[in-house]
């Protein structure tokens, strides 16, 4: 570990004396804690987040995304600081200076957490598998799907234990990511290339909605204002009501999902255990805005601008129908039907 961290350190102060594109350079070759933040971030969870953001908001919500990350990247930059600073522990240092049962009470709902987060990883993990990756080449069962996650929990248990060790497998570690993240980051930002090219993407719209609105915790977004606006009065506040309640849930959940208390945990205990100290501060602010900032701002924009094409604001003639039989032909009345009941039930009243 000494070894490792004196080269590391050599790289950087041989890189402050050669100017900014040197130091560059060595900031793109160092980093790493940044980038595991990026690949625990850009889960299933930021992900769906993201795509109810598109089917709810549209292009009119994507400040939200931008601005969840921002105030991540602050919190972790403050923690990044301290722990370089001061070389303490975070749990050490909260139980001495502030309160032991804060200390127990973080790390407790860090594992309640990270239980929380990694479980349905599994399912992902299979479905991507069974259904991209490799149709149908196991039977999708109970008993499969628990020997395919075993397999897969093994596996990822024996790489981060070795990834603990300095040297060449530490890198090779810390490439690997790098190399998942930027394959996730291309093949959304594709994506809307393709879109862009047919035509089919706003970009003034686009634009704005980075411009935060802050009216949309209070109000519809517009297109889905819209709609309502073409209701009967008598159906209006209804809708609109149910509306706002989402919007509320998923700019909450966007908010809260950008930037998990399991990452609060990992980022200190990873820099530290890598041997970072003072000089290397530049370093993580640099590694958590590069690493893990742009790549989120990048995919989870990209994943809401897709969605909000598909699906925002969008019904067909048989959905919008008067006539039950023809909504019935919808392929929008399966998803649709619990709500339409609940609707139902209320003009009847209790």
């Amino acid at each position: 570990m000494a070894k490792s961290t004196s080269t590391d350190r050599e790289i950087l102060v041989q890189a402050n004396q050669g100017g900014t594109f040197s130091k560059l350079r060595a900031f793109l070759r160092l980093s790493g804690p940044g980038w595991l933040q990026s690949a625990i971030t850009l889960g299933g969870g930021s992900l769906g987040g993201a795509l109810y953001l598109g089917v709810l908001g549209g292009n009119h919500m994507l400040w939200l995304q931008l601005l969840a990350i921002l105030i991540g990247v602050v919190m972790l930059s403050a923690i990044a600081y301290v722990t370089l600073s001061t070389q303490v522990r975070p749990y050490q240092a909260i139980n001495a200076y502030v309160n032991p049962v804060l200390g127990v009470g973080w790390v407790t709902a860090t594992i309640l957490a990270n239980m929380i987060f990694i479980l349905p990883q599994f399912s992902l993990c299979f479905d991507t598998l069974n259904q991209n990756l490799m149709p149908n080449l196991v039977s999708d069962t109970t008993q499969t799907q628990i020997v395919v996650s075993a397999i897969i929990a093994v596996l990822a248990f024996v790489i981060v234990v070795l990834s603990f060790n300095p040297g060449w497998m530490s890198r090779l570690f810390d490439i690997v990511l790098k190399l998942l993240v930027g394959m996730i980051v291309v093949c959304f930002v594709a994506a809307i290339v393709y879109l862009t090219s047919r035509g089919e993407i706003n970009w003034p719209a686009v634009w704005r909605g980075f411009i935060p609105d802050f009216s949309s915790w209070n109000n519809p977004a517009p297109d889905i204002a819209a709609l309502i606006g073409t209701l009967p009065d008598q159906w209006q506040t209804y809708w609109r009501d149910k509306i706002i309640n989402q919007q509320q849930q998923v700019i909450i959940s966007t908010t809260a999902t950008a930037v998990g208390i399991n990452m609060t945990f990992l980022l200190p205990y990873s820099m530290i255990a890598r041997g970072w100290d003072k000089p290397f501060r530049g370093l993580a602010r640099f590694d958590l805005i590069t690493a893990l900032a742009i790549p989120f701002i990048l995919v989870t924009s990209c994943i809401v601008m897709a969605s909000a094409w598909s699906f925002h604001g969008k019904a067909d003639e048989s959905f919008l129908s008067n006539d039950v039989q023809q909504i019935q032909q919808s392929p929008f009345f399966d998803g649709a039907l619990d709500m339409l009941e609940e609707r139902l039930q209320e003009d009847r009243g209790p």
